[in-house]
């Protein structure tokens, strides 16, 4: 049991450790990017120290998007998306939850 609790608990630390992964598809306006400018954002974002400095440059970064959108003629959603990517909640996905799957 002592191993079990040991190795949750760093399995937990290691987690908290690592920087968050983001897909592409996750940044706003990511269709409008270049590859190398995906690139330059992600490592900005990883480099930066608090949940703050992230925000503040995520909103600059959503600004610059929407005016690239609109210099092509393009479409964006409304809303930057959420940090932590899409929004989980109650639904019918394809989970091993007790929904009576098939």
């Amino acid at each position: 049991m002592k191993t079990y609790i040991k190795s949750a608990l760093f399995v937990c630390a290691l987690s908290l450790a690592l920087p968050v992964t983001v897909t592409a598809e996750q940044v706003y306006g990511w269709q409008l990017m270049t590859e190398q400018e995906r690139t330059e954002h992600r490592q900005k974002m990883q480099s930066m120290k608090t949940a703050e400095e992230r925000e503040r440059y995520r909103l600059e970064h959503h600004k610059k998007m929407e005016k690239r959108a609109k210099q092509q003629g393009v479409t964006l959603p409304a809303e930057p998306q959420s940090r932590g990517g899409k929004m989980r909640g109650f639904g019918s996905g394809s989970g091993s939850g007790s929904g009576g799957g098939r």
